[in-house]
């Protein structure tokens, strides 16, 4: 019986709302459950209302279910390492619209952030898992799918549920087993200046 990671839930000073808490990156993808309508129109949605600088909303995405063409098309531009996302039930290539100023390319990304969060979170407080990857080819997905000028594809995020460990390569198992670690509060929220820990 292999050891299972599929319950690594956050450590924080305090209790935060648990989808938040539960939410990580899994690599084990069910190949046979099915991402019904509702639960991707849900984590797409939750992408849409994120929140956005200016009300701009720069960011699209491309859905691909498995087993059309679109999920095709992306599962082809994945890197080596991001093989596992095969076996998710859709995956969705997050682009951002950058503008014609740097502030709105720079901002564009921060939406793209918080959007990718929010459908992850909703997906975990569906039961579901997500997994956002860079390790795609940009390139590619401007050219498969014409992507216009000024549009830049950013992260595939992979959506889908949980698969059985007992099935998994052991590199898998490996990887998603490893222990998970934040910064402490006190390396990442200053007060008074750069590098002084806000007091808690």
């Amino acid at each position: 019986m292999t050891d299972s990671p599929t319950s690594r839930h956050a450590t924080t000073r305090v209790p935060i709302h648990p989808p938040i808490a539960a939410r990580w990156s899994p690599r084990m993808f069910d190949p046979d459950a099915v991402l019904d309508t509702e639960q991707l129109v849900a984590v797409l949605e939750a992408a849409r209302w994120a929140a956005t600088w200016g009300h701009r909303q720069p960011v699209r995405f491309i859905v691909g279910r498995r087993g059309d063409a679109t999920f095709t098309a992306i599962t082809e531009l994945l890197k080596k390492g991001n093989r596992y996302a095969h076996a998710a039930g859709a995956l969705i290539l997050v682009c951002i619209d950058e503008g014609e100023d740097e502030r709105t390319a720079r901002y564009a990304a921060v939406d793209a952030g918080a959007a990718i969060a929010q459908l992850s979170i909703e997906a975990v407080s569906r039961g579901l898992i997500a997994h956002p990857m860079a390790g795609f080819n940009a390139d590619g997905a401007v050219e498969a799918f014409g992507i216009p000028a000024g549009v830049r594809p950013v992260a595939v995020v992979a959506v889908g549920s949980l698969g059985d460990y007992d099935n998994a390569p052991q590199e898998i198992v490996e990887r998603d087993a490893r222990g998970r670690q934040r910064l402490p509060l006190e390396e990442v929220a200053f007060s008074g200046g750069w590098g002084k820990p806000l007091a808690l």
